[in-house]
């Protein structure tokens, strides 16, 4: 009788040892993610090697497991081609973008001015370049504000799931040599190119 009433005793504190090392939710401890950085001068853009810092408009960074400094990008568009495009890691750890419903400035986004990429809302087809003159995928922290950038600059809100794959990459992908990405003028040259 005594073998009977152990097995089930084992049982419960095997039961009750699992539940310890999962976690009182049942989940395992996960580690936080790193907090945004700001970018120096030592922070270059990871597809075209230009300096971050002096870009204009939102930029990104993107953390890879693992690794304590991020991939820099000079701007939000780059930072969503860089998880698009399946050649590149898809071990992030952490993605940020400048949140512009808190920057006050445009040209240099004030420090802490950053949201989990995942978190923000976006405008996008606005009037609004980024670094290099592109169109820019312009993010927020908040809806309203993204709607007020919207009805003063044009454009449609997505989620970070929903932007369209075909506006970040577009024919020429990463490198920026579409229309789109060189501005407006760009089309009627390639047109006029083509011409001759």
């Amino acid at each position: 009788m005594s073998i009977r009433l152990k097995a089930p005793a084992l049982l419960l504190l095997a039961l009750v040892a699992g539940a310890a090392l999962a976690g009182c939710d049942g989940k395992r401890d996960v580690a936080a993610p790193p907090p945004p950085q700001e970018p120096g001068v030592e922070a270059v853009a990871y597809f075209c090697g230009m300096a971050v810092a002096d870009s204009p408009g939102p930029k990104g960074q993107i953390f890879l497991a693992g690794q304590s400094r991020p991939l820099w990008f000079m701007s939000v568009r780059d930072t969503l081609a860089y998880t698009m495009l399946p050649e590149e890691s898809k071990a992030v750890a952490a993605i940020y973008v400048n949140d512009m419903a808190r920057a006050r400035n445009w040209e240099h986004p004030e420090p802490g001015a950053w949201v989990a990429a995942r978190d923000a809302v976006y405008v996008v087809g606005s009037s609004a370049r980024g670094g290099m003159g592109a169109a820019e995928a312009v993010p927020f922290s908040d809806w309203a504000a993204a709607e007020r950038f919207r009805a003063e600059r044009g454009g449609t809100i997505y989620g970070f799931a929903e932007i369209p794959q075909d506006y970040v990459l577009g024919e020429g992908g990463r490198d920026g040599q579409t229309a789109e990405r060189a501005g407006p003028d760009a089309a009627a040259k390639e047109d006029d190119h083509a011409s001759h």
